[in-house]
Formats: C-alpha cells, structure tokens, sequence
C-alpha cells in the first residue's frame, strides 16, 4: 500500500522492517491485529540489505575462490579469476530475493506496508514523511520501534563514501581495490578483512587496542588473527585513527599512539569499522515520553516494554547484543505481549557468530564468567585437529569448549572456533534451553564423521571421559 493511502488508524504500528521488525507485525497480525509496518528504505532493513546476507554472500563466495586457488595439499591444482563485478552482481540476487520474500510474507499476512519516515506525534500516534513532506498521521493503540542501528562516525575520519568508506560501502563496490585500510579489529572489521583479503585486496587493519577482537577470549581471538595473516592482513596494534587526506589515486590516513607518536598508511580507500550506534533521532523519541541511555538506546525490560505504556522496543535500537536473530525473538515477544498470545518466552543464552576464517560462535557463560557467578566450572575441550571430519575437509584449525557446572553438570556455555561453528552452536543453545547436562551432550549419539562429534566430545572431556582427545 502506497504512503498517499495508509490507513489512519490500526491497532499496532511498527517502525522499521528489519529482522525485529517484520517478524513483530507478521505475529501481530496473525494474533487478529491490524498492523501497519513503515519503512523508508528496504524491507529487511540493514541485515538483509546491508549487513549479514550480503556479508555472508561474499564470504561464501571468497571462500570458493580461496579454496580452489589453495587445495594444492589435497592434489588440486588450478587458477581461479574473481570476478569481483560478479560477484557483487550475486550478492545483490540473493539480496533481492530475500528481501522480496519479506513483501510476499507481510502481504500474505495482512500487513499493511507503509513507504515513509515515522515519528511521534505523541504517545499514541505517529507522523509519516516521505520525501521531506508530511504524508498524515497514524493512530494506534501499541506500537513497536524496531529502527535499528547504524556505523558509528569516526570524528576526523567521517564516512565520504569515496575515500572513508563505511560497512555499508565496501558491500556496494562495484570493482575490487587494490589496496584497503580497515580501521577497527572487532568482528565487523574482522569479517571485512578476511572477505578483502580472500578476494585478493591488500588489506592493513588499524586497531587502538592490543588485539583483535578484544570482546572474545584471548585463545580464540589468536586463531582468528593468525589465520587472517595467513591471509595477508596486516595489523597495526595501539593505534586510533585521527585524520585523512585525498591524495592523488587514494587516501592518507593519520594515526597516533597514547603516547603521541603520529604514523601515516596510504591506500585507495579507509573503511571505518569502530561500532555501530542507534538509530532514534528519525522517530522523535520525545514526544511519546520514552527514555533512552547515555549511548541512545532505549531502555526496555525483559518483555521489550519502554517506559511508555503500549510502546516497545526490539533489536539494535534496544541494545546490546546486537544480533538479527535477537531482534527476531524480541520482535516475537513484543507482539504476543501486544497480543496476550501466551506468556512470552526469554531464551536462556543468544548465540553469537563471527563469520571469519575460522568462524567464532560463542553461547552463554565462558569459564570466568562461571567463576564471577560463584560456580565451580567443569571445562572441556576438544581441539578440530583430532577430529576426522575436520581433517577431511582440510579445516584443522580452533576447538569447541564447553563450560558446565561442576556440581550439576548443567551445560553454562561454550566457545566453538573452527569450520562451520556458526552451525555447530545450535547444539548448545539447544543443551541450555534444555537444561541439559554435558552427560546428556557427550551420550548422545552423533553422526560419523561429522564436525558436530567435536561437541559430543568436548562435553566428554568435561566429564574426563573424552574418548578421541586426552582428558586433562
């Protein structure tokens, strides 16, 4: 439905249609509710568009290349052309498939899409602009903000979208650069250097801190960078990015130290990859009474509710972590609390996935985080190594961890580096749903050989009673 005929009235309103989003008007308008969904850019907002379908897009499609050029170890030999045009030209199929199949979706549901900016008006209704021109109004009797995030600005290195280029930008290239800084080693900037690299561009990662991704354990972390430099990424430790310049085919970047010491890198391009922020300042907040914290997130609690009666809040623009799949469970617990569709659902553990070479999925409690909550952690281990599936498919590197309860057995969470780990991980986020022991975990028969006994094992070894690792 156009914004020139949107209705003037529903019962739910959200704002934004990405994966918390359409998830939350497609439930509410099966529970019997008129839904009315606005968007000002792309259904599927930045997951579908801009961030893990076409991410994940061009990693699949660097690794077919990468794997074809370096399969000497297994008697294959051969030269693979990346054509990186085509490339992006696949991307945007599956992009536009995907995003495509939310329309049908939220159609076939009842929902009525909106093409339009929301804002409120007050606390039970909102404005829709299109264009920089008021549309009309919505009244509703709920209301769901699911606006999201976006890459955080740089001060000094702001996003020009030709010489400092955002996320965004580098998945919209449409010819491969020579030569790329990447400022920020969190898992954005390390998933775009490895995906660079494979493709064959020269890559350089600028991080202020110590190490790459500091937010997971230092064990895992190493495994990533070292197979990235392998790759060819360099890193360049201690060091914030403080200013640019154009110079003649590309840009100069500036960095300095703690201690004030100033270096220079030149390449075709920066990519700034430091964060992403909230997006509230489209929806005037304000004007419907609702809080927000000191970064712009608004506060919700456990059943997404703001601190206005009726108006809730999932995914980024809710806070960390900020994850599709947990804004897709907000979206869902939002519209059945809208609803009274039964009592909503708070997952024990949210997994999380980086998707470098080797991947990271981690879930739950790590070892100190059992420690800090007065546990006595059970760890096993076992490394991809010993694992036949791993070596049959030339994957070695990581391991997967488990971490139970020493006393109860009772799986905490786990840290899974290595091949496919993003798919090894449903596993335990189903063991922790669950309740389950490492027992039930390591007596469980798996398939052989997969890359999922590593799992069955490590839940072994946290019993010592690992059969394929030695038990520590």
């Amino acid at each position: 439905m156009s914004a020139q005929t949107f209705p003037k009235d529903v019962d739910t309103v959200v704002i934004g249609a990405g994966p918390g989003g359409y998830v939350a008007a497609i439930r509410a308008a099966q529970s019997g509710q008129e839904v009315a969904l606005v968007e000002r850019d792309a259904y599927g907002g930045t997951c579908l568009n801009v961030g893990c379908i076409p991410s994940k897009a061009l990693i699949a499609a660097t690794d077919v290349a990468y794997h074809a050029n370096n399969a000497e170890r297994m008697g294959i030999h051969g030269d693979v052309a990346v054509d990186f045009g085509g490339m992006i030209d696949w991307k945007d199929g599956v992009v536009k498939r995907l995003t495509g199949g939310i329309e049908k979706l939220c159609n076939a549901n009842g929902v009525t899409l909106v093409d339009g900016v929301a804002e409120f008006a007050s606390e039970r209704a909102v404005r829709i602009r299109k264009d920089g021109r008021e549309r009309g109004s919505i009244a509703f009797d709920s209301a769901v903000i699911a606006t999201g995030s976006r890459p955080i600005r740089l001060p000094g290195v702001e996003f020009d979208g030709e010489h400092v280029l955002s996320s965004t930008d580098v998945l919209k290239l449409g010819e491969r650069p020579g030569r790329l800084l990447v400022v920020g080693a969190g898992y954005i900037g390390m998933e775009l250097s490895t995906v660079l690299a494979k493709a064959g561009v020269d890559v350089t990662v600028i991080e202020m801190l110590d190490r790459a991704l500091p937010e997971y354990e230092r064990d895992v972390a190493r495994i990533v960078r070292r197979r990235a430099e392998e790759f060819g990424v360099e890193f360049r430790f201690g060091e914030g990015a403080t200013d640019w310049t154009p110079i003649d085919g590309g840009t100069r970047l500036t960095t300095e130290t703690e201690a004030g010491e100033r270096s220079e890198y030149e390449a075709d391009a920066v990519v700034v990859a430091v964060g992403r922020e909230p997006v509230t300042d489209t929806i005037d907040p304000g004007n419907a009474g609702i809080d927000t914290d000191e970064r712009g997130f608004i506060r919700t609690d456990e059943r997404t509710r703001t601190s206005t009666d009726g108006i809730f809040a999932v995914g980024d623009v809710a806070g960390e972590p900020m994850l599709a799949h947990k804004a897709s469970n907000e979206g869902e617990i939002a519209a059945d609390v809208i609803t009274g569709n039964g009592e909503p659902h708070t997952p024990a553990a949210i997994p999380a996935a980086v998707f470098t070479d080797p991947e990271i999925c981690t879930i739950g409690m790590t070892q100190a985080d059992a420690k800090a909550a007065e546990k006595d952690p059970a760890v096993g281990r076992m490394p991809m190594r010993a694992s036949g599936r791993a070596l049959t498919i030339g994957e070695t590197e990581g391991f997967v961890r488990i971490v139970a309860d020493g006393t109860t057995g009772t799986i905490l969470g786990a840290q899974i580096v290595g091949p496919e780990a993003s798919e090894l991980g449903a596993e335990i986020s189903v063991a922790i749903e669950m309740g389950a022991t490492a027992a039930d975990v390591a007596r469980t028969v798996h398939t052989h050989p997969t890359l999922g006994e590593a799992v069955m094992e490590a839940a072994a070894n946290a019993r010592n009673e690992a059969i394929h690792t030695l038990n520590e």
